[in-house]
């Protein structure tokens, strides 16, 4: 069965604050790219549409979250101190900050971005996520599959993550 695929460039900030030593632990950003590709419910419907869904749907929820919510988001662990000071002095940004239990790796980025595309295409249940890598630098990528999902041991690192609306946090 064929494989539809797909992706959309967003630029990001984040810092890690688990490694003291690290220069991540200064605010920075990256310019990302996030590929996805789903299998399709059903068998291609050959020689009449011969496709077996469209995807546009799916496509246009998951650019418009991405172009909406995730495009120069700040990626934040719920711990990082900046939360409490946009909280007290800049509350309208809390809308931009994408947070995390725990750091905001791009490791726990894919994996709220494969929760959050399954919320998307459970909707309609005509696509299943079959895989999804995010291109942090041109030379760094982190991917996964659903048997690495199956292996996360329920782990989210947001219940935001799990609906299929444009939230990037539980604030």
């Amino acid at each position: 069965m064929l494989s539809l695929e797909f992706n959309r460039r967003y630029s990001m900030a984040h810092r890690l604050l688990s490694d003291p030593s690290s220069k991540c632990r200064t605010p920075h950003g990256h310019d990302e790219y996030v590929f996805i590709r789903l299998r399709p419910a059903t068998r291609l419907d050959l020689g009449g549409s011969n496709m077996s869904a469209s995807f546009e749907r799916a496509k246009r929820a998951w650019h418009g979250w991405i172009d909406s919510a995730v495009d120069h988001a700040f990626q934040a662990n719920l711990a990082d101190p900046l939360i409490g000071f946009f909280r007290e002095h800049e509350p309208e940004t809390l809308a931009r900050v994408m947070t995390f239990d725990g750091d905001p790796t791009t490791e726990a980025l894919a994996i709220a971005m494969a929760l959050k595309a399954k919320a998307f295409l459970a909707i309609d249940g005509l696509f299943t996520l079959e895989s999804l890598r995010i291109q942090e630098t041109p030379t760094n990528a982190v991917g996964l599959d659903a048997t690495d999902m199956a292996g996360l041991a329920g782990w989210v690192p947001g219940q935001w993550c799990l609906r299929a609306d444009n939230s990037i946090n539980d604030f």
